[in-house]
């Protein structure tokens, strides 16, 4: 009986509405992740072309290939959350191992010398956007309690909606709430159902105010937090060499996202007057969406050793669907343990992203066979970043207008460099992207690091890399809620990539 009912949550549960801003950056950036070649490199192949993942630049990059080519990519990555929260340091370590990039490049020559078009390259290629894997944990003792967040969402909602009717179940009323009240009006249940918050006026069915059923102003707190899920695009490429020095390109994109993420957030105090004393409140997302982007490119080769590129990429038009699960935990030393769990999964009107746009420009030295110089400047406006609803949610409008708020155009700059040695290559790289929040605090810059090398069969090349990355950010428990706390967060990354490719 019980499977019946939570099919039917599912179903009924659609005006609900939870993103939040973090939702749309999320999904906008992207990581550097390819080929070895490119990851050793720092992504600086916007002037350069001849690797299938510098497609991803610059699509011009297709008819730099002088044969038909593929390759396959897999990598090992490790992340190293350091946090600090009111003054106490957690550390929390994770790696995984993904299958990150394919596909191959196909070399049409033109032999007629009089014709102005020289080549001709056709690319289809799988490539990982983002590696969603993180955990974190975060703990320390705060004089805030998260019965803040319960006492905000519950300001205005009558008692009535929130008392169970005889005959009503905790998993009837919280699905009602969700389908007619929305979001507020489910945490607010929560809260009240598991005494973290308590009416003004318990007698009055009416009443629409409440007050926490926790005082004090110590509190011990952990918060963990763990995503899964990758981004990644499959692309179709097409390039042209024209009059030998000048090269065009145009990439046609669909994009997929996978995400899930629990949190789970504990809180224990032994203040003096407190009706409850632990807290345990679990949230489960998960998220899957697709989209389309499109991108164009040019290469001119200068001089046989000065090339420069120019690229420019679409924003991604994404479909979002979204499903949560929530559940509230409470014990109080003198009532016991109660357990607040609906078991319904509520599901979320479709919605529309979409993610900024990016211009690059790409300049490269090339010392003959000898070796190469690249750097690659881009720039996305991440204040553009937009959500959109065929149900005409008034709460994106807030949702855009806090976006143009709080983002802003970020630069990047990757600078890579190769020097060869009879069959070996030795790689490094350097990349720096801007922070797209206007307050930095939130997040700051990102800075990277690479270095990697290969070695040339003949047909047949085997590269590998090792890049590291960190970025200090806070992670806010419950974004946009009346709970403010986070944590500050050092997030250390590293990468071994291996890539084997096979000219024809």
């Amino acid at each position: 009986m019980k499977k019946v009912f939570l099919f039917i949550a599912v179903l009924s549960l659609t005006f609900l509405n939870a993103q939040d801003i973090t939702d749309a950056l999320r999904y906008s950036k992207q990581d550097i992740l390819g080929t070895a070649r490119y990851r050793a490199m720092s992504g600086a192949f916007g002037a350069l072309g001849g690797d299938l993942s510098a497609l991803q630049i610059n699509p011009a990059g297709s008819a730099v290939f002088l044969n038909t080519s593929g390759s396959i990519t897999i990598s090992a990555s490790g992340i190293d959350n350091d946090a600090s929260y009111f003054n106490n340091f957690s550390n929390e370590n994770s790696s995984n191992a993904n299958f990150n990039q394919v596909g191959g490049v196909f070399v049409y020559n033109n032999n007629n010398e009089s014709s102005a078009l020289n080549r001709f390259a056709l690319g289809i290629a799988y490539d990982q956007t983002a590696n969603n894997f993180d955990e974190i944990f975060i703990t320390g003792r705060s004089n805030n309690s998260i019965a803040s967040y319960f006492t905000t969402e519950a300001q205005g909602i009558p008692l009535d909606l929130l008392t169970l009717q005889a005959g009503e179940s905790i998993n009837d009323l919280y699905a009602f709430l969700g389908e007619n009240e929305g979001f507020s009006a489910q945490q607010a249940f929560l809260g009240f159902q598991a005494f973290v918050i308590e009416p003004d006026d318990p007698n009055d069915l009416d009443n629409a105010s409440y007050s926490p059923n926790v005082v004090g102003n110590s509190f011990d707190q952990e918060y963990r937090h763990e995503s899964t899920g990758l981004n990644g695009k499959l692309t179709i490429n097409g390039g042209a060499q024209i009059h030998k020095n000048f090269y065009i390109g145009v990439n046609l994109s669909s994009h997929f996202i996978n995400y899930d993420r629990v949190t789970e957030f504990f809180e224990g105090n032994n203040n003096a007057g407190s009706g409850v004393n632990e807290i345990i409140f679990t949230n489960r997302l998960s998220t899957l969406g697709s989209g389309f982007s499109a991108q164009i490119g040019g290469i001119a080769k200068v001089s046989k050793m000065l090339r420069l590129g120019a690229s420019f990429e679409s924003p991604t038009w994404y479909y979002i669907e979204e499903e949560t699960i929530q559940r509230l935990d409470t014990f109080s030393d003198t009532d016991g343990e109660v357990i607040i769990n609906p078991n319904v999964v509520n599901v979320f009107p479709e919605y529309t992203l979409r993610t900024p746009a990016k211009v690059t420009g790409s300049i490269a030295l090339l010392f003959g066979k000898r070796g190469l110089i690249s750097l690659d400047y881009s720039y996305k406006d991440y204040s553009t970043m937009e959500f959109d609803s065929d149900y005409n949610n008034n709460d994106f409008i807030i949702l855009n207008n806090q976006i143009e708020q709080a983002f802003q155009g970020s630069s990047t700059a990757r600078l890579g460099g190769e020097w060869r040695n009879g069959n070996w290559s030795f790689r490094g790289g350097y990349s720096y992207e801007e922070s797209p929040y206007t307050d930095e605090l939130i997040a700051g810059e990102t800075i990277g690091y690479s270095v990697g090398l290969g070695y040339n069969f003949g047909r047949i090349k085997f590269d590998v890399a090792y890049d590291y990355s960190e970025q200090d950010r806070q992670q806010q428990f419950y974004p946009g809620s009346g709970f403010i706390n986070g944590g500050n967060v050092n997030t250390y990354r590293d990468n071994l990539t291996f890539t084997l490719g096979l000219n024809l």
